[in-house]
């Protein structure tokens, strides 16, 4: 468990409101965390789509502003669907198994204070089976997570979604948010099949092509530029690990966009 007690000092200028969007799915592990370190937010609003688990039941202990949804729209229109019952003037977007520090706390306040930008990028930093990954293209890792409610809207991807920013200049936080990606090796292979899955689908809907050589070639050009390009190799252990799930995932997703291809030439 995380300390979120500890409060940094900030200007004590007029705070704008901010509502903190999260999208949720069998999160019983990571939500109750999640949600502590946002709840000095002026509202929190939940988009669950379909928990088996309690996951809805622990987010009723910090917030009454829950929809449940039938349908998996895909994460940019599941996140449209929270930013839209959004009213603060800001809006932070975090995702289960992230954390707001104490520190990054303090500097959100004081840059929505500011109010020197229209968006936010904040380095992430991604932990991987218990290692904190600091090199292998993982840190810093800036995730475009903080904007002003109305000049702002997700893409519409199904996975891999972006913030795209109608107006205004976009800022940098230094303070990292903490992200806990992958806990054990069974939550890799778990979501490696999971989103190599999304995004063979999405290649496909943009009509991009695949063989078993392009394949190949992208699983073996995702473990060079991981392990090598990237000093993943000075990530120990973990390092050479991440370097292969990524070869791995990347392998499948041309493989299952392969075999996509070949499906619809059949029908």
């Amino acid at each position: 468990m995380l300390d979120f007690n500890d409060k940094s000092k900030i200007t004590t200028n007029k705070l704008p409101q901010l509502s903190a969007i999260i999208i949720t799915k069998n999160e019983e592990d990571n939500i109750s965390d999640c949600l502590a370190s946002v709840a000095w937010a002026d509202e929190i609003i939940i988009v669950d789509s379909g928990s088996t688990d309690n996951t809805v039941e622990l987010c009723r202990q910090y917030t009454d502003k829950i929809l449940i949804t039938k349908d998996w729209p895909g994460f940019g229109p599941q996140k449209n669907r929270a930013l839209d019952r959004a009213t603060g003037e800001w809006v932070l977007s975090i995702d289960a198994d992230e954390r707001v520090t104490n520190s990054l706390e303090a500097e959100i306040k004081q840059a929505i204070i500011d109010g020197k930008a229209s968006a936010f990028r904040i380095p992430r930093q991604s932990s991987y089976c218990g290692r904190w990954i600091k090199h292998s293209g993982w840190y810093p890792d800036y995730v475009l997570r903080l904007f002003r409610r109305d000049y702002a809207r997700f893409s519409n991807d199904i996975v891999h979604e972006k913030v795209l920013v109608s107006q205004g200049e976009i800022g940098t936080l230094k303070t990292p948010l903490k992200h806990y990606s992958f806990n054990s090796l069974e939550e890799v292979l778990e979501k490696t099949n999971s989103y190599s899955s999304a995004n063979a689908l999405k290649y496909y809907e943009q009509g991009k092509k695949s063989g078993l050589s392009k394949a190949i070639f992208h699983g073996f050009w995702a473990f060079f530029r991981t392990y090598i390009l990237r000093a993943g190799f000075l990530d120990g252990r973990e390092g050479f690990m991440l370097a292969v799930s990524n070869a791995e995932g990347t392998y499948y997703r041309y493989l299952k966009l392969m075999y996509l291809q070949e499906q619809n030439v059949k029908h």
